[in-house]
């Protein structure tokens, strides 16, 4: 059951999806633009990854409400179908309410249906203008958009995604989440979409000051783009002197995956876990990373099952998609009725999530 409020209007109620997060690397790559026609243009492929280092999220006009809470905790305990129902009866009261058209866009988002994401936030970045993470979540509901899309329809969906990511951070320079997002993009895509590595480097140099672990990780994928591995080796290392944060950690471990030295990787993540108190969305990342190097299965299961337990839950990795997860890890090592009450789960959190759909089928 998700959990229940009062209702009313709470001018007081603590409002976690006002945090910011840097990057996830799990559930936070909606772009992949690597179509065969866009080739013709670019002339080389081109990765457009829109990162979710998660939980900013606009501002409401008015009171926070009892109602908008609930949704917002239905949303970040996992309980999609609730969260949906919840923001779409705000929606219906009070229509100009641009949080509530925020926390659908979110929730569609983690269901992974591009199109009703897109729809919610565009209506939240219509009726919360100076908002920077309505903004942000719009680029990355058009991101996922991009991925699925033909050549054509994701070249004109991938530069809403530029000039959505851009309103973003110049709405909050601050905003760690739209930064990531922004600079991935600008290394990843082609010139032709508006990517550059001047264009990252720049964003670099602009946020230095106000977020230093961002500037690094920023040079870091500049360098990793350029085929400096020493340099960003480096960058990677010096981001997580910034603050010994576990997201930092993440990012060294993912990049020694990449490059194929998994030792130094499994080092990175286990440091990842060490200092992730809250056992938030990055020891989701720290099991995913794991399970991708076929290492470590029962730090994988445990790094899963603390974060479904724990308080920190959020949209950065959706509970649904950590069930399945979790159900997929017990079915490789032959524990198909404990897969199976992990599906379910996923289900009961959202009935139309399509990944939790298909691993029930072939349960059966």
């Amino acid at each position: 059951m998700k959990p229940s409020v009062s209702r009313g209007c709470n001018k007081d109620l603590d409002q976690d999806w006002l945090r910011r997060r840097t990057s996830r690397l799990v559930f936070a790559r909606p772009l992949l633009l690597a179509w065969p026609l866009l080739l013709l243009f670019v002339g080389t492929p081109a990765a457009l990854c829109a990162s979710a280092g998660w939980t900013a999220a606009g501002q409401s006009t008015g009171c926070a409400t009892a109602e908008q809470s609930a949704a917002e905790r239905a949303l970040l305990n996992g309980y999609l179908d609730d969260a949906l129902a919840d923001a779409r009866q705000i929606t219906t009261s009070h229509p100009d309410d641009g949080a509530a058209y925020l926390l659908m866009c979110r929730s569609y988002y983690a269901e992974e249906h591009a199109s009703q994401a897109i729809a919610a936030c565009a209506q939240a970045v219509r009726r919360l203008p100076q908002s920077s993470a309505a903004e942000d979540w719009l680029g990355r509901a058009e991101g996922m958009a991009a991925n699925a899309a033909g050549p054509i329809s994701g070249l004109a969906l991938a530069l809403k995604v530029k000039a959505a990511f851009e309103a973003a951070v110049a709405l909050d320079p601050r905003n760690g989440a739209a930064v990531n997002d922004l600079s991935e993009f600008y290394v990843d895509a082609p010139g032709l979409l508006g990517g550059g590595l001047d264009k990252a480097l720049a964003l670099a140099e602009r946020v230095q000051s106000s977020l230093p672990q961002q500037a690094d990780r920023i040079r870091a994928l500049v360098a990793e783009k350029q085929k400096d591995y020493a340099t960003a080796e480096r960058e990677f290392q010096a981001a997580t002197t910034v603050a010994d944060q576990p997201a930092a950690w993440v990012d060294l471990g993912a990049f020694y995956r990449r490059r194929g030295q998994y030792d130094k990787a499994v080092v990175a993540l286990n440091r990842a876990l060490a200092v992730d108190r809250d056992r938030d969305a990055s020891v989701v990342d720290v099991a995913s990373l794991l399970s991708k190097m076929q290492r470590e299965t029962d730090v994988q299961q445990s790094a899963l099952q603390e974060y479904l337990q724990g308080g920190a839950r959020s949209d950065a990795a959706p509970a649904v998609k950590v069930y399945v997860m979790l159900g997929e890890i017990r079915a490789r090592l032959g524990d198909e009725s404990g897969a199976k009450i992990d599906f379910e789960k996923a289900l009961a959190m959202a009935a139309g999530y399509l990944p939790a759909q298909r691993a029930m089928q072939q349960m059966s």
